[in-house]
């Protein structure tokens, strides 16, 4: 039995999720360290306002801090991955997992990367829903100001750049079903270009050790234990795709039997249940799954 740790970014938010994580000793340290760094309190926003918490500079905090007590308590518990990964965001949480940095370093990264991309602006990011692939990579490699920022699966993929470029591209090619995100920015393509550069300084100075178990990484899905490696990747990370569709193919090629979501929501157990059907899935959303 090989089992992947796998963890979502954000869109999976929920109101209420992990508050009942400040049960545990565990919890309880965390969200208070958390505050800590912040400034503000991950439980107060996850009990709150719904508009409020999906605003990402809130999101991506919230959702690394409960995924991070979630680790902590399976860890605790003697359970240990064979392999992890991580969704845009959640690769910070795998990082995590892997040791690669201590929670606060990782919260620290977390809450400037929320900050440059909540003031990121004049992009647009749509997700599509069943389409033909090549019409599609053949339109986008046409256009310059748009790129493929998510390939998830098969048959749904996010794109991202200028508004005009993504509209030209839904206006072009047939798609049985495209929804505009809920984004300021066109995250994960060329346009993020700036609030990169700004993070990079901060990324540079972080301390990235070599990972315990192997790492798969959003913009380069062969594992790595190499704490150079995957701090260059992560360096990638905004402005690059993330290559979930291929990740979830090496899960299969690395022997994987077990995936293991864990985060609130299914969105990730959903695309692999459809991509690998011989890897048994389960969720890890809050205290009752540990």
């Amino acid at each position: 039995m090989k089992t992947a740790w796998i963890f979502p970014g954000q869109g999976s938010q929920a109101v209420g999720m992990g508050v009942e994580l400040q049960e545990t000793a565990i919890g309880k340290a965390k969200f208070e360290q958390a505050q800590e760094i912040l400034g503000w309190s991950v439980v107060e926003r996850c009990q709150g306002d719904e508009v409020e918490l999906s605003r990402t500079l809130y999101t991506q905090p919230c959702l690394y801090v409960i995924e991070s007590i979630l680790v902590d308590l399976l860890l605790d518990k003697g359970q240990s991955p064979d392999l992890v990964a991580g969704h845009s965001l959640g690769e910070y949480s795998a990082l995590y997992a892997a040791r690669v940095f201590d929670f606060a370093t990782g919260l620290q990264l977390v809450q400037r990367r929320a900050q440059l991309m909540d003031t990121a602006s004049g992009g647009k990011m749509a997700a599509l829903m069943q389409f033909n692939r090549e019409a599609l990579e053949t339109a986008i490699a046409a256009n310059p100001d748009v790129v493929l920022a998510n390939d998830n699966s098969e048959q749904q993929v996010v794109i991202s750049g200028t508004p005009e470029a993504v509209d030209s591209i839904l206006s072009q090619v047939k798609i049985k079903r495209a929804v505009p995100l809920k984004v300021s920015g066109a995250f994960h393509s060329p346009l993020m270009a700036q609030p990169a550069q700004q993070f990079e300084v901060l990324l540079g100075s972080s301390e990235f050790k070599d990972a315990t178990i192997p790492v798969l990484s959003n913009v380069d899905p062969s594992p790595t234990h190499s704490g150079t490696i995957l701090k260059e990747r992560l360096v990638k990370q905004m402005t690059g795709s993330v290559r979930w569709r291929e990740i979830m193919l090496q899960l299969s090629q690395e022997g994987i039997t077990h995936s293991l979501e864990i985060g609130p929501g299914k969105v990730l157990t959903g695309l692999i249940k459809r991509a690998c059907p011989e890897i048994a899935l389960g969720n890890i959303s809050g205290l009752a799954d540990i």
